[in-house]
């Protein structure tokens, strides 16, 4: 059993049955990819996991306890749009979280933090700070109180690509604060950072487990061919089967005997590159 652990959980809003019995496990020290298509369920599972929401049927499970309604501790947590009181400082702000959670030491841990998300410590207040800064804070916030788990729910998606690079390698270095659950729609983001993943669809989870071992289980290597013309490529994607796009095309054959196959119709490549398994890929198995 892992540090969270959801069993059979299914939760309706009326008659709309979000979760169909969802079954998730998180090991402790992951960094989980929840992932899942806008509107697969992923908040929901978030807000029950916090206790914000009561259960229909199923078991939540945190460091071995039940989760029940209204009351969970040791989960910190980063929603997309985190809301502060902007005319406060950082420090003062987070002083705020840590004088309502009774946070120990507080004064040194609040200066730990700042430091950690590499924010200065200053008297510039919340409302002039960026969405990045804003995320970092929030992370901060979240960690205040030494929890065991950090629940981030799309915590990427309204930052600019530079935003999202800076957030994410931020969120990888706290990594040995606190285990993470990723919560995203953006695989790329999954990726570069998870060493789990979990994706939801219907209702339920479909697949969860190491990354790497998943896509090596359940995706085949690729190859992309490409030609010096259009017409050339359309041939060999009759050939082999493969998706042509402008003057190459891609193809999950061995790649030597599809290599074979081309020079035996005289269509001769000017290049071919190994296309290494994505999560798309997998993610698009899944939900098809």
């Amino acid at each position: 059993m892992g540090l969270l652990t959801l069993t059979k959980v299914s939760k309706a809003f009326g008659n709309q049955q979000v979760l169909k019995g969802l079954d998730l496990d998180v090991p402790q020290g992951a960094i989980y990819g929840f992932v899942g298509e806008n509107g697969a369920g992923k908040t929901t599972t978030m807000r029950l996991i916090l206790g914000l929401e009561p259960l229909d049927s199923g078991t939540i499970t945190f460091t071995g306890q039940p989760v029940k309604f209204g009351h969970t501790q040791g989960i910190g947590y980063l929603p997309d749009v985190p809301a502060y009181y902007g005319d406060l400082s950082a420090r003062e702000y987070l002083t705020l979280c840590g004088r309502l959670t009774q946070t120990a030491h507080l004064h040194e841990r609040v200066g730990e933090m700042l430091h950690l998300v590499g924010l200065p410590d200053t008297r510039r207040r919340v409302h002039g700070f960026s969405r990045g800064m804003k995320q970092r804070l929030g992370i901060a916030s979240a960690l205040l109180d030494r929890p065991a788990m950090l629940l981030c729910d799309e915590p990427t998606s309204a930052l600019d690509p530079a935003g999202r690079r800076e957030f994410l390698a931020l969120l990888a270095s706290v990594h040995n604060e606190t285990t993470i659950l990723l919560s995203t729609h953006i695989l790329s983001d999954v990726e570069r950072i998870c060493d789990y993943v979990g994706i939801l669809h219907a209702g339920k989870l479909q697949m969860q487990g190491p990354l790497q071992a998943l896509l090596a289980a359940h995706t085949q290597p690729a190859t992309r061919f490409t030609f010096s013309n259009e017409a050339q490529a359309q041939a060999a994607a009759t050939l082999l089967g493969g998706a042509a796009t402008a003057s190459q095309v891609t193809v999950t054959t061995d790649a030597q005997a599809a290599l074979r196959q081309l020079l035996a119709q005289h269509l001769m490549p000017t290049a071919f590159n190994p296309i290494k398994a994505s999560l798309e890929q997998l993610f698009m198995e899944v939900i098809a």
